[in-house]
């Protein structure tokens, strides 16, 4: 219930769902490409992101000094249902 309760606040917030709706709209990212695209520095982006990743909701791959990230691929169910409104 605790990990429900986590990944559940770390959707109320609007930059967050905007990360989460370009995600799943463009399947993968690195912080300087979602950061341009909702308009937010790419400081506070990565902060966001990693808030994201620390309760499974996305997932990142570093190649070299990139990191991507995506839409994790098994999220809890109302994770996955927010998503399917985004």
């Amino acid at each position: 219930m605790k990990e429900i309760e986590k990944q559940m606040r770390a959707l109320a917030n609007g930059r967050r769902l905007a990360i989460l709706k370009y995600l799943k709209k463009i399947k993968e990212a690195n912080v300087g490409e979602i950061s341009e695209e909702i308009k937010l520095s790419f400081k506070a982006t990565s902060k966001h992101l990693g808030i994201l990743y620390a309760v499974g909701i996305v997932e990142k791959d570093q190649l070299d000094l990139t990191i991507n990230y995506r839409l994790a691929k098994d999220p809890h169910v109302a994770v996955r249902q927010i998503l399917f409104i985004l």
